[in-house]
């Protein structure tokens, strides 16, 4: 298929001598050809495995992040309030 294909956009190609139109044909042949190969896994592999391990970077990040908000907030959870209190004082 892929023989085929680069023959008809030689022969295209070719045309586009006799009538630029066959260059513009030559062109778009090309630019769905490389555009369909990247949607059926040119660039990246569509199997689950690949989207189940992005899930798992993903949520492994996003573990991550929980649980250092939450330390982040427990150590300073008392610095906090004092912080609060000076100001609410300072307004009052």
């Amino acid at each position: 298929m892929l023989v085929l294909l680069l023959i008809l956009i030689a022969v295209l190609f070719g045309f586009g001598f006799l009538d630029p139109i066959w260059w513009v044909a030559a062109a778009v042949l090309v630019y769905a050809a490389t555009h369909r190969g990247r949607d059926r896994g040119g660039g990246r592999s569509r199997s689950g495995s690949s989207d189940l391990g992005d899930y798992r970077d993903y949520q492994e990040r996003r573990n991550r992040q929980e649980r250092w908000d939450r330390r982040y907030s427990r150590q300073n959870r008392a610095r906090w309030r004092r912080e609060d209190r000076r100001d609410r004082e300072r307004r009052g």
